[in-house]
């Protein structure tokens, strides 16, 4: 049975997925460490929760169908599943990587990656030919795209047809958009990765990471990674994932709606010196994600007149909360020179435009004119 995605948010592919014997409209939780066999060489198909778990596997399943890959994988945490990536190479391999990455990625590739022998070139994908930085030992591109927290947009198609000239991996990073609004498999990545935490969960009460990719070889590495350094995701919170997935359409609709009207409050406002945000019209974001997205997502990002302006905002907000993380029902406001941006070195953090008068907001999906509300009042 052919279904759309917001079915497919709900049920998956239904002719993969056998109903529960029980009946239960909610898939159960097997919260279990370990499996009974019948006999020795008889299996029920699961053996040890490392390994895998029966709603780990379901929620696997309908990410695989969400993104349109063979297989996908959960982790404990964004981080766990980039981490689990990075095993996929050697010590001498090299990887071209957008240098407006979340935070937690660079910190990840300046200090562990390199450690063990990766090599990184940052560059800004979406304006640089990334053909001149292509090494002999270049095995991978790594983007996110819109990226986190400047907003830059990455012809992923484009680039994909770049990475398999030159026989290199794509991978993306697809949090701030989702399987809703962009699948880069269909554009040609090798490999995406989502922080569950945010869109798909939805709710900020977990933290998960997530793998799909249509490749064969490597599901057989990723499975082989998962169970050995044992950065699976628990029983509990890949229930809470699913559950957070069922809603992920009308989520991203109305908080997108919500993103749109803020960005256009924003850009009306002096003490605004720029809004960066896709849904921008006349701008080159906005085309590239015409092209190869269903919308633009809700994160923006906005540049004050001055730090003190920035400051005065975070503090005086009353129902947006000054938070880390994004992608919830909440609209949060996020300081990325001190928070997801806080390890990365300043040089290279100003170079990107991460400055003191940046403010990231996620938007939720509360009532618009609350929120136009709350940030008018906070600018005075």
């Amino acid at each position: 049975m052919d279904c759309g995605i917001e079915t497919r948010c709900i049920h998956g592919n239904l002719e993969k997925f056998e109903k529960d014997k029980t009946g239960a409209v909610s898939f159960p939780i097997y919260q279990t460490a370990t499996f009974a066999h019948p006999e020795v060489g008889v299996s029920t198909g699961f053996d040890y929760s490392r390994l895998q778990n029966p709603i780990r596997e379901r929620l696997e399943k309908v990410m695989a169908s969400l993104e349109g890959g063979t297989d996908a994988f959960a982790f404990s945490s964004g981080m766990a599943a980039v981490t689990a990536l990075m095993e996929l190479f050697k010590p001498g391999d090299h990887i071209i990587a957008e240098a407006d990455l979340y935070g937690g990625s660079i910190r990840l590739f300046n200090n562990i990656s390199s450690k063990n022998g990766i090599s990184f070139s940052f560059l800004d994908c979406s304006g640089d030919n990334i053909e001149n930085y292509i090494k002999e030992n270049t095995k991978a591109v790594f983007i996110e795209t819109p990226t986190n927290p400047m907003m830059n947009v990455t012809d992923i198609r484009k680039i994909s047809e770049t990475a398999k000239r030159h026989n290199l991996l794509l991978i993306v990073d697809n949090t701030f958009l989702s399987p809703y609004f962009q699948n880069p498999l269909k554009l040609g990545a090798g490999i995406v990765v989502h922080s569950g935490t945010k869109f798909l969960g939805g709710h900020n009460d977990t933290l998960a990471g997530i793998i799909v990719t249509n490749s064969e070889e490597i599901t057989e590495k990723l499975r082989f990674i998962i169970k050995t350094v044992g950065s699976g995701l628990s029983p509990f919170d890949s229930w809470l994932i699913l559950r957070g997935i069922k809603t992920l359409s009308v989520r991203m609709e109305r908080a997108q709606a919500n993103a749109e009207r803020i960005a256009a409050f924003l850009l009306k406002r002096p003490e605004i010196k720029m809004v960066y945000y896709p849904g921008i019209k006349g701008t080159r974001a906005y085309e590239i994600c015409k092209k190869q997205a269903r919308g633009f997502g809700s994160m923006l990002t906005f540049e004050t007149e001055s730090r003190e302006l920035a400051l005065h905002i975070l503090k005086s907000v009353k129902l947006i909360q000054f938070a880390e993380s994004l992608g919830g029902t909440e609209t949060l406001l996020t300081y990325p020179a001190t928070q997801t941006h806080a390890d990365m070195p300043e040089e290279a953090r100003i170079k990107n435009g991460i400055i003191d008068r940046i403010l990231r907001l996620s938007a939720g999906i509360e009532t618009a004119e609350d929120l136009i509300n709350d940030l008018e009042q906070a600018l005075y």
